[in-house]
């Protein structure tokens, strides 16, 4: 799955999980960019991009991301 497929499938996770069909995120998108953006959200998001893409992260990767582009590159890491 290229770099593009991931940052579009990933789109439409946060769009269902926000429930905003016209979000839009970039690699530099964080919590503090969504209002809606909150822990119990936070955890509702990994599980369904988890669900999603097929894989797991652990307490640690989750840990380290900043933005939505770190959360790409992890994506792509458990991906290859």
């Amino acid at each position: 799955m290229t770099r593009a497929e991931i940052h579009e499938t990933l789109t439409g996770v946060f769009r269902d999980v926000f429930d905003n069909p016209s979000l839009n995120i970039s690699d530099t998108t964080t919590a503090k960019d969504i209002e809606e953006w909150d822990s119990i959200v936070h955890v509702t998001l990994i599980v369904a991009v988890e669900k999603k893409f097929g894989v797991s992260f652990t307490t640690r990767d989750v840990r380290r991301l900043e933005n939505v582009g770190d959360f790409i590159q992890l994506i792509s890491s458990r991906l290859n």
